[in-house]
């Protein structure tokens, strides 16, 4: 539980992320993101979902302890939507970069865009909580809960 000043208590069971632009280049896991999935699955069930572009997820993830959603639909956006309102969009946070997690970021009760090596679609932009320039950051907010407090606090 994260208590934010001035907006209440945030009780978080899920990390719903998004893979390539989020937490990987070009197929690959960004340094120091096994590490901070590692500590941060012993407080949340974690949650990758992606297109996988490249074909790397499982390889980069097979010793992470994650549940890998690989998209099927045409429409990327709405079942990524969808997983998270699946998983109770209230006790989740997400984090993507991508047009096509727009969706999640809106309904998921804390929205979390990274801007990243690729940028940030403006829509996943609007669409966020908190806006981060990179996933260890952002993973860290959630390792060090008074730096969200500081961010969301009213």
């Amino acid at each position: 539980m994260i208590e934010i000043p001035g907006r209440g208590k945030l009780l978080l069971k899920h990390l719903v992320l998004d893979y390539n632009g989020t937490l990987a280049f070009d197929g690959a896991l960004l340094p120091g993101v096994s590490e901070r999935l590692e500590v941060l699955s012993r407080h949340l069930h974690i949650h990758v979902i992606t297109a996988d572009t490249f074909g790397l997820v499982g390889e980069e993830l097979k010793d992470s302890d994650v549940t890998l959603k690989i998209l099927s639909a045409k429409n990327g956006a709405e079942e990524k939507e969808e997983y998270v309102i699946g998983l109770g969009s209230a006790g989740v946070v997400a984090m993507g970069n991508g047009y096509n997690d727009r969706l999640m970021l809106k309904r998921a009760e804390l929205g979390v865009a990274i801007l990243g090596h690729e940028g940030a679609a403006s829509q996943a932009l609007l669409s966020a909580d908190i806006v981060i320039g990179d996933i260890q950051s952002a993973l860290d907010l959630l390792l060090n809960p008074q730096r969200l407090a500081a961010t969301l606090r009213a």
